[in-house]
């Protein structure tokens, strides 16, 4: 009798972009195409070496992710998606999500048709605001009109499920600015918007001026504005038909990620390409985050990626929650005892206790969720459960 195996998510990290934003901290930068040409080779190569995980795992989901991928030529993305197809034994377009990071301004009519031959279904758009002045403030490379061009574009393409990101708390950004970049998206009917405020990291352009004891961080909302716009950012987008399924997320009835949602609900994920994590086995990896030393050495797994750590009972009964939570529906009592073997209260029990008196969280039947207060402060929420 076959065992059952188990569901992989895939994540191929595009480290290429246009130009950086002033406030982005992810592992991106511009490169030549030479570079680019070395990069999809190295990838290919570590892509072959995975082949040892399809004894295991079924791939389910594909997220194309960086940076930008669609700066790439076409012809790169059909040969990473060529030898997923050849590695994993699948179909493109039979899998469950395959989904494509698109920054407005990096994208064409001709290269929407391939996207489309290729079987790309979901794609995610990185709007981030509807005003041409924040969006030159956050150093993007589009404006809005731009945006809507290529918008328009990919519904003419024929993709009917599309995300648009957008981003709260701006430096000196008002309510009513905000609110309309919201409903300027809302009205466009995307089946997903992501919504997230900003957060100013070290190592970017952004931190001198916005971090802490910046030249400017007196521009940055106060808190009490921030958290209107959160709250505005619910009310609005259920008014247009959006459902909350994660602290960030809504959608459409049906248009929920199923990639993202697979890092909230513990399914495994394999990374691919520089700097990108695993979760495989109990075990998270990460791989090289240096250029050089990435096309060295794509094709040696013990050179090119890292441990990280590996995973307790205890590890994975805190992430269980504390991941889980981040989702509307919350976690369940009864999948807890079916993973761990012990009752949720057991082991959580004064805080379980403890955050229900503050009305941090709720629980309802078999079920435990964050409240609207305990969203505010999810963080401190999370923090409770660590063992």
């Amino acid at each position: 009798m076959l065992s059952k195996k188990s569901p992989l998510g895939l994540y191929i990290h595009i480290p290429f972009c246009v130009k950086k934003c002033a406030y982005c901290d992810f592992l991106s930068m511009q490169a030549s195409d030479e570079v680019q040409e070395k990069y999809i080779e190295a990838l290919l190569k570590e892509l072959d070496g995975v082949s040892i995980l399809t004894d295991d795992y079924e791939l389910q989901t594909i997220y194309l992710g960086g940076g930008t991928p669609s700066v790439l030529d076409t012809k790169h993305l059909w040969k990473i998606l060529e030898k997923v197809q050849d590695v994993f034994g699948v179909s493109i377009s039979r899998m469950k999500e395959v989904t494509l990071e698109v920054n407005p301004g990096a994208v064409s009519m001709d290269k929407w048709m391939e996207y489309q031959r290729m079987g790309i279904q979901r794609i995610s758009m990185g709007l981030q605001s509807t005003h041409d002045d924040e969006l030159k403030l956050l150093g993007r490379i589009h404006t809005y009109e731009q945006f809507l061009k290529n918008y328009y574009e990919a519904r003419e393409a024929g993709f009917n499920n599309i995300n648009i990101d957008l981003m709260s708390a701006l430096p000196n950004q008002r309510l009513d600015k905000y609110l309309i970049s919201l409903e300027r998206v809302a009205k466009l009917l995307p089946e997903h918007i992501s919504s997230y405020s900003l957060i100013i990291e070290e190592g970017t352009p952004f931190w001198p001026l916005y971090g802490e004891n910046g030249a400017k961080e007196k521009e940055l909302p106060v808190e009490e504005l921030d958290r209107a716009m959160y709250e505005a950012t619910k009310e609005v987008l259920s008014f247009y038909g959006y459902k909350r399924y994660e602290i960030s997320n809504y959608a459409r009835q049906g248009y929920e990620s199923i990639h993202n949602t697979s890092y909230w609900t513990g399914i495994p994920y394999l990374g691919v390409g520089l700097g990108a994590s695993s979760y495989l086995e109990n075990n998270r990896y990460q791989n090289r985050s240096d250029m050089r030393g990435y096309l060295k050495y794509a094709s040696d797994t013990e050179k090119r990626r890292n441990l990280v750590e590996t995973l307790s009972k205890k590890d994975k009964m805190s992430e269980f929650m504390f991941l889980g939570l981040r989702r509307m529906c919350g976690v369940s009592m009864i999948d807890f005892v079916k993973f761990f073997g012990l009752p949720m209260e057991q082991v959580f029990g004064e805080t379980l206790q403890k955050l229900e008196k503050e009305e941090l969280i709720k629980i309802n039947g078999d079920k435990v969720f964050l409240t609207d207060r305990g969203i505010d402060v999810s963080n401190f929420v999370f923090a409770e459960f660590l063992l």
